[in-house]
């Protein structure tokens, strides 16, 4: 008997994916983690019925949330990273030798238990000894800081369940103040595509435009997102992304399969209806 998994992307449309093997499933205080093998696709982690990564694409998404701030300012040294409980976007910081804290805020710690078990492609880095750990709600957490991090990333859930609080102008205006002179904030942004997405790009992008100065938003094109368009908003204090990108990334040395400082300059240009998308919020 075949065994699928479905994403309903809309009440009319999902993205189904073969599984070869299930691999784990358990009820943690705040959600349901499932981990499964597919054929095409490799390891898949799954929360509350959404699909979170797959072997295949995370590079995708973890590269373009990280590098792309971290090229605009390499001289970023400590860093807040709010969610990310699969540990990706830890492994891409830890390449800059230049950082000298990643502090990892999950509220779940049982997604963090599973992906080091599960998924060690991309939670091999978190016992890296700049990172720190800490299993709380995110938006208490930031409440408490100010002037402290250059890079703030917030890896979040979509804007329902735990991960609701970070898409609120309270938490973003707490990282605001949580972030120093130079600050930069990145997020994911959601996929701009189907209506119930593209209503959550507008709001999240409206209440970040009211706390920073300045509030762009970039793609990336990752398969097994929905609709296969995603969004990510990098907002700052000051620097801009294409004027501030720093001519010295390129002779880091820094290892990846999809970011480049030239897709950096193109992925800032936005189709015509993502534009229309924004200036409506």
């Amino acid at each position: 008997m075949d065994l699928w998994f479905n994403e309903y992307h809309t009440k009319n449309s999902y993205f189904s994916i073969k599984v070869k093997k299930p691999v784990i499933s358990v009820e943690s205080e705040f959600q349901r983690i499932d981990v499964f093998d597919s054929y095409d696709f490799g390891r898949v982690l799954v929360l509350d019925g959404y699909l979170m990564l797959t072997e295949k694409d995370e590079f995708i998404y973890h590269e373009m949330i990280t590098h792309v701030p971290m090229a605009v300012n390499p001289q970023i040294r400590d860093v807040l990273v709010i969610g990310a409980g699969d540990g990706g976007v830890v492994r891409e910081l830890v390449k800059y030798d230049s950082i000298e804290r990643i502090d990892m805020v999950e509220i779940d710690k049982l997604v963090v238990d599973v992906c080091r078990e599960y998924l060690p492609q991309t939670s091999c880095k978190l016992d890296d000894p700049r990172v720190n750990l800490y299993f709380e709600d995110g938006l208490k957490f930031v409440e408490r800081k100010n002037n402290e991090y250059d890079l703030i990333i917030v890896d979040s859930t979509d804007p329902f369940g735990p991960g609701e609080s970070l898409f609120t102008e309270d938490f973003y205006r707490n990282c605001y103040r949580a972030l120093k002179a130079s600050g930069i904030m990145v997020n994911q942004h959601e996929s701009p595509y189907y209506p119930d997405d593209a209503l959550a790009v507008q709001n999240t992008h409206r209440r970040i435009k009211s706390v920073f100065p300045l509030a762009l938003v970039y793609q990336a094109h990752i398969p097994t997102y929905p609709s296969g368009h995603f969004l990510f908003g990098f907002a700052s204090k000051g620097l801009d992304p294409i004027a501030d990108l720093s001519d010295g990334w390129d002779s880091l040395g820094i290892k990846t399969r999809y970011y480049n400082t030239d897709l950096h300059r193109g992925c800032f240009a936005l189709p015509n209806y993502v534009k229309e998308l924004l200036e409506n919020a």
